[in-house]
């Protein structure tokens, strides 16, 4: 984990950091940024973020929490995660997440959350962003032997695959096949092989019949509380609650 500066000012100079990284954030539409107080309620937000929740304005933010928001199981875990990160002052960095734009459309996103401090070193909220993970737009520019790991991946999820065992199948060192991946997904090469085994049991769990344990096993995972567990972590619902969620829309 890279090291995280304390984030301490006064009143004045967080109020004046705010508006500035408000205005920067809200140019760059891959990225939803936002700043919470104490209490987990938002107390600034850039534009993405108000798009991605179906919303106008930022005023329909300002001044709510994530639950009051998102509903159920994804708003709720991700108001845990704020908690967290307020009571143990450690920030919460690059986790990879699935989350819901509006209308009815689901990206994947890197999140970091960083608690704010006073001049006196107490938390006083927290500062944070979602980051789009993009596939890239030019497939010519992944190198042949990546191009073959990935094609890989994507057929045989559902075998005990490693990041070395990738980089062994593109002809590459770990660390170089590592760098590649960061380089073109933005994402780490365990990050990649966990996203591409949660997309295709996000799609089971919603196009198949299949049992939870069934589908757990179909996409690699060892057991069915493991997959739970990773499933939980990315989207803030079990599978069963993500399958019932979806026959409720």
């Amino acid at each position: 984990m890279p090291i995280i500066p304390r984030l301490t000012a006064s009143n004045d100079q967080l109020a004046v950091d705010a508006t500035l990284l408000e205005q920067l954030f809200d140019q760059i539409p891959d990225i939803a940024f936002f700043i919470k107080d104490a209490a987990g309620r938002y107390t600034t937000v850039n534009d993405s973020l108000v798009e991605r929740n179906g919303l106008q304005s930022k005023s329909q933010l300002l001044g709510r929490r994530v639950s009051d928001v998102i509903p159920g199981d994804l708003g709720r875990v991700a108001g845990e995660q704020d908690v967290a990160v307020m009571q143990s002052g450690h920030p919460l960095v690059d986790h990879l997440e699935m989350h819901r734009r509006a209308p009815q459309r689901s990206c994947w996103c890197l999140t970091t959350k960083l608690p704010r401090r006073d001049a006196s070193g107490q938390v006083t909220g927290l500062i944070g962003f979602s980051r789009d993970v993009h596939a890239p737009t030019n497939l010519a520019d992944i190198p042949a032997g990546v191009s073959k790991a990935l094609n890989y991946l994507e057929r045989h999820y559902a075998e005990p695959i490693t990041p070395s065992s990738l980089a062994k199948r593109a002809s590459l060192s770990p660390t170089r096949f590592a760098r590649l991946v960061k380089r073109i997904f933005g994402i780490t090469s365990m990050q990649l092989i966990a996203k591409t085994r949660l997309a295709a049991a996000s799609v089971m769990l919603l196009e198949s019949t299949g049992s939870v344990a069934e589908i757990a096993l179909d996409c690699g995972f060892g057991d069915h509380s493991a997959f739970t567990r990773a499933f939980r972590s990315a989207t803030g619902m079990t599978p069963t609650q993500y399958r019932a969620s979806a026959v409720s829309r």
